[in-house]
């Protein structure tokens, strides 16, 4: 599982579990006249509240969160765990609906206390996290600003071609670097500074790289990827090898027209056909 892959959406839905949890503890009901002091059960008091409300709600924003964060979606009985995530969501929100209307359920004697019973801050509170989790659930995938990862990338630190070498030594910034074909001993000779009367020149080594490279050559890079997107088989099969996410850097490798060879981070390699709004690190 890969946490970076969560969007902004998937937050929204996170969020509105963890409010759904909290109001299963208050009032379920709204007693007109009631003292401070008077014993009023919480949500968890009642059945059909606590299976088609709140543990309806967080089963379906745990699958949603799961899916999303598994590199190869999971499907039962033909569907994604995504879609059963959605589905029961919508039905909690549903059903929530229907307790705010009829909080008492099926004991509606005339007269009484009945008429006096109304919801209670936790059935309100939970109608709200509901509905806001279905709408985050249905509305992710086709609204692009909840479509954005919710945890962004750290940038790499400019990452080096390949066969380049870290500028100022190896985790020692400014330390003095033997020059590139010099003898062990020799001090090498300063950036843009003469040769010395009696010794060759050498030769740059940023001079022999050019002359050895055409000046349109492809150099590696890392990106990242705005939404999820699928690698494909470098032999063209139709069928995704894995799926970059969001909030994760990944190594071009090679450029074949508009699309890119990446290489994943273990060390599978694929064509990125959609390259659209990627990030370069």
């Amino acid at each position: 599982m890969n946490i970076r892959s969560l969007t902004r959406g998937d937050g929204v839905v996170i969020g509105a579990a963890v409010l759904l949890l909290i109001a299963s503890f208050l009032d379920i009901y709204s007693i007109d006249g009631a003292s401070d002091s008077a014993d009023i059960p919480s949500l968890w008091g009642s059945g059909p509240v606590v299976l088609g409300v709140v543990l309806a709600g967080v089963i379906g924003a745990a699958l949603v969160v799961v899916a999303r964060a598994m590199p190869q979606p999971k499907k039962v009985a033909g569907l994604d765990l995504g879609q059963f995530g959605v589905a029961f969501t919508v039905f909690a929100a549903w059903s929530a609906l229907g307790n705010i209307f009829d909080p008492a359920g099926a004991f509606d004697g005339e007269g009484g206390f009945v008429d006096e019973l109304g919801a209670g801050l936790g059935l309100i509170l939970a109608l709200i996290a509901t509905l806001v989790m279905a709408a985050a659930a249905v509305a992710t995938p086709l609204v692009p600003a909840l479509k954005g990862a919710l945890i962004p990338a750290p940038r790499p630190a400019a990452p080096q071609p390949y066969g380049g070498q870290p500028q100022g030594g190896y985790g020692y910034p400014g330390a003095q670097q033997q020059p590139y074909g010099g003898q062990p001993g020799q001090p090498g000779q300063p950036f843009g500074g003469q040769p010395q009367p009696g010794q060759p020149q050498p030769q740059a080594p940023q001079q022999a790289q050019a002359q050895a490279q055409p000046a349109g050559d492809f150099s590696p890079f890392w990106f990242a990827v705005p939404v999820p997107r699928p690698l494909f088989a470098e032999d063209g099969s139709p069928t995704p090898i894995a799926e970059l996410a969001p909030g994760t850097w990944y190594l071009a490798v090679e450029q074949r027209g508009a699309n890119l060879v990446a290489q994943t981070q273990d060390g599978r390699r694929g064509v990125l056909q959609d390259t659209s709004g990627i990030q370069r690190g």
